[in-house]
């Protein structure tokens, strides 16, 4: 990949033009200064400079820019503004844009404070490119890096915003759900579109309009006309069946309180308010109240206290966000939707302040549960795509063709690659053969041909859109990766390609469109996986982003995730502990060929079995882990396109009426059953692990705790994962030992049961890669899980016929049941009689079937004889005096 984020130190600044304006005066004559300089205050508001004609650009970032060169573009920028000036301008900070002759030129804009410290950047193609110098006061040193250019200069331009507030009410109408307000030049209408969700629009210059059109919102929802009106003195009122939106008079304000209009929802204590280019909402905060969402934000789910920023980003580390959404969600019992393409400022401060960079607001409300709210956001933007069964298997990615880090290859050295994954029993799901920079492909449909016999999936990188998607969907490329040198610009330009690299596949072929992206925007979820980024291995790495991926899931995202190991650097002590934990998130993937090893600083790819041993076995045993429990993760996926909750959840999300769940920032469940902790830190025990209330079990000794409570000191060697299962967990499995979807052992499928009162699951199934489920089908089995208190009486596991066909069901299956239980049962039987009982594992494993208990873990472990998948069967699990 393109080396984006390498870091500027401060060095000398060559000359440039600059002009100076006052914001309400006449323009002051252009002068030369060296170096370019520019004050921004009260009585000079607004400067542009111009920068000399560039003849071609660096082919590279800040490092290609040393002192006294001018291949790039440094201007000196010094900000003075009263204090707490930005303390409610809903900019947040100083805008900059650079816009050149020739809008094609691709380039990066830096922003350094006087220290040196970068604090602003932007990159990509987009003309004008803009970013904003965050609470900006003194000096900054303004980079552009003309990446690809061609005899070409550019206008740089800054201002300070100026802020103006909402009036009195002058006029209010409407019925049937639309309602039109004024407060002068400012106009407003609020659309009911259910009973608990409303559209509110604004604009300072009486305009309403749509900038994102049906590019986020594809399919705009009916209004609901059940609605009425009333004056309230104060205020008046707008009532649905389900809320009340008071609409203030002197000055113009609004509040949504439940149907009682006595419970407040969330209420504005100040105007709308707007700027140069900007316009915010500030709502008063409640006392314990809780804010998640904001799409990607690394290092971070919980934003109480914080400034969040949405926005168009390349800082791929802890503090990035560029997979970031205009959406947040609150413990208040409502979430927030900003229907539109501008970047965004969400401070959740004491007086919760929300604005974008325009002046309009379009904001979507959404009432309920934190699931509920997330569910409606999907509705709207879009739910999670249903991802192929091979997308939740590893991938593997390197250039072949023309590789400068590992020398001149061919493209069908991918397949030496894939056997090696099959040679050492790792899945491996799909490969990219190339990646866009200068590294081409070869071969294509050989290539394919050679994969699919490893049963892996072809997949590429594209830098420069999709010109050869038919041809190459056609030679087997289901997968794509899209890369930041053609949707670097984010917002609409990576939505749409998304959506296009989704349906190119799609439109092709039989499968499922299965694309990644690294910058992406709201929507994103109904189309692609979002990728966090190029990042170097460290144990920071791996430490946030845990609550990364997992506060994802609060804006809708089901599949966010990062290199296993990084792409820059590798260690096998660190390689091993984030495979580990990512065995639990749906999609991962490695990037080979690019990464360096920490202590010997030569070269080293990433497959999983290079490091050699104890490496090798433990990730093995993780990756064939994470292959066994794909029919849970599957039906995790399905049921993601209903809910839009994805698998990775914060346990806030889970357990909302524990605070305690707030604090477990590095852990996460998977699903509703699986607690995983991973280890972020050279060290083999692990503290500070928290679990809620119910009894969880120790994945890989059994022993049992009670929540709510913390664990310290867990004993943790390399090769052991924290992992607890919550009891009453019904777990489908795929057999021991699986290695692929499309090798396993269809006659049988695996249940792990955690015995606890009563519980149910439903387990999801259908062909795997086509889109014939969504014409129906697919098939569900449902399984029920009695268990009497006192180890007494019978266990008793229901399993219920599979309802619903789809092609390649198998007609008849056995099932292997691992029933944790402490105490042996007297008995197991089913209806057709009593299970033998066998004298060990090993025993089990060669029978048809029958039964064992293992004294040293408690487990029983369960084989029946193969049954139509058409008929329910029970299985009791007798205890107790005979």
């Amino acid at each position: 990949m393109r080396p984006l984020r390498t870091r500027l130190r401060r060095s000398a600044l060559p000359a440039a033009v600059l002009t100076v304006t006052a914001l309400a005066g006449p323009a002051l004559p252009a002068h030369a200064a060296t170096p370019a300089t520019g004050v921004l205050d009260p009585a000079h508001a607004d400067l542009t400079w111009q920068s000399p004609v560039f003849d071609k650009g660096t082919l590279g970032g800040p490092e290609t820019c040393p002192q006294g060169s001018t291949a790039c573009d440094r201007f000196d920028l010094t900000v003075n503004v009263p204090s707490g000036y930005w303390a409610d301008n809903p900019e947040g900070g100083v805008p900059i844009s650079i816009q050149w002759q020739d809008g094609s030129n691709d380039f990066d804009l830096y922003v350094y404070d006087a220290s040196g410290k970068e604090v602003a950047e932007s990159a990509g193609t987009a003309d004008p490119e803009a970013t904003v110098i965050p609470s900006a006061s003194g000096t900054y040193h303004v980079l552009v890096v003309p990446y690809d250019v061609h005899a070409a200069q550019f206008t740089g331009h800054v201002y300070l915003p100026q802020t103006t507030d909402a009036g009195n009410l002058t006029s209010f109408s409407g019925s049937g759900g639309s309602y039109d307000i004024a407060a002068g030049t400012l106009k407003a209408k609020v659309d009911f579109l259910a009973d608990d969700q409303l559209r509110l629009q604004a604009a300072p210059d009486g305009v309403l309009t749509d900038p994102a059109g049906s590019t986020i919102v594809r399919k705009q929802p009916e209004p609901q006309r059940d609605t009425s009106s009333f004056d309230a003195g104060a205020y008046y009122g707008i009532r649905s069946k389900d809320v009340v939106l008071r609409v203030y008079k002197q000055p113009l304000r609004f509040a949504l309180y439940k149907a009682d209009n006595q419970s407040v929802v969330w209420q504005e204590n100040a105007p709308l308010r707007w700027s140069t280019s900007g316009l915010r909402q500030s709502l008063t905060r409640g006392a314990d109240e809780q804010f998640f969402g904001g799409g990607e934000q690394n290092g971070s789910f919980s934003h109480r206290d914080q400034v969040m920023h949405v926005a168009n980003n390349f800082n791929w580390n802890e503090g990035g966000y560029n997979n970031s959404q205009p959406f947040y969600v609150s413990s208040a019992g409502y979430g927030v939707f900003r229907n539109t393409f501008a970047p965004g400022i969400y401070d959740f401060g004491p007086s919760v302040r929300t604005g974008q960079q325009e002046r309009r607001l379009d904001a979507y409300y959404f009432l309920g549960d934190t699931k509920s709210v997330i569910g409606k956001y999907t509705a709207l933007v879009g739910k999670p795509f249903m991802p192929p069964v091979y997308g939740l298997e590893p991938g593997d990615s390197d250039c072949y063709l023309h590789n400068a880090n590992r020398g001149e290859r061919h493209t069908t050295d991918a397949l030496k690659v894939a056997d090696g994954y099959v040679q050492n029993q790792m899945p491996l799901g799909w490969m990219l053969v190339n990646d866009g920079y200068g590294c081409g492909y070869e071969n294509l449909p050989q290539t394919g041909e050679g994969l699919r016999k490893d049963h892996a999936q072809l997949g590429l990188w594209t830098q420069n859109g999709l010109p050869n998607q038919a041809e190459e969907v056609k030679a087997g490329a289901v997968v794509r990766k899209l890369d930041v040198a053609w949707v670097g610009n984010g917002y609409d330009f990576a939505l749409n390609a998304c959506d296009q690299a989704k349906a190119g596949i799609e439109n092709n072929s039989d499968a499922r469109g299965f694309v990644w992206l690294p910058v992406s925007w709201a929507g994103a979820q109904r189309c692609g996986v979002l990728w966090s980024g190029d990042q170097s291995l460290s144990w920071d790495y791996i430490r946030w982003q845990i609550p990364t991926y997992a506060g994802a899931t609060m804006s809708g995202i089901a599949y966010d995730t990062g290199d296993v190991g990084s792409i820059f650097r590798h260690d096998p002590k660190m390689y091993a502990r984030d495979l580990q934990w990512k065995a639990f998130i749906p999609t991962i993937m490695t990037m080979d060929g690019w990464a360096s090893d920490i202590t010997t600083k030569k070269p080293h790819d990433q497959q999983p079995w290079l490091d050699g041993e104890p490496y090798t076995s433990i990730n093995r045993k993780y990756l064939q882990l994470k292959e066994r429990l794909l029919p849970y993760m599957y039906t995790l996926s399905h049921e993601a396109t209903g809910t839009g909750i994805g698998a990775v959840r914060p346990l806030a999300l889970e357990y909302p009426d524990d605070p305690q769940a707030l604090g477990a920032t590095y852990e996460f469940l998977a699903g509703q059953d699986f607690l995983v902790a991973p280890v972020y830190s050279d060290t083999s025990t692990r503290d500070g692990i928290y679990l809620p209330a119910g009894t969880w079990t120790d994945y890989w000794t059994g022993r049992t705790y009670q929540g709510p409570t913390t664990v310290n000191g867990y004993s943790a060697p390399l090769d052991t994962l924290p992992l607890f299962v919550k009891g009453g967990s019904i777990v489908p499995m795929w057999p021991q030992g699986t290695t692929s979807w499309q090798t396993r052992d269809k006659a049988e499928l695996d249940y792990d049961l955690y015995p606890q009162g009563d519980t149910a699951y439903t387990l999801y199934e259908d062909d795997g890669t086509t889109r014939q489920f969504a014409g129906g089908a697919s098939a569900t089995q449902q399984v029920e899980l009695h268990a009497p208190g006192g180890g007494q009486g019978a266990t008793v596991v229901k399993i219920g016929a599979s309802t619903g066909s789809y092609t390649g069901k198998p007609a008849a299956r056995a099932y292997r049941l691992t029933v944790h239980e402490a105490k042996a049962p007297r008995q197991v039987v089913t209806e057709g009689g009593p299970l033998r009982q066998l004298g060990s594992a090993d025993a089990l494993a060669s029978a048809a079937s029958g039964w064992y208990f293992d004294a040293a873990t408690g487990v029983t472990q369960i084989k029946t004889p193969s049954v139509s998948t058409d008929q329910a069967f029970t299985v009791n699990l007798i205890h107790g005096g005979r």
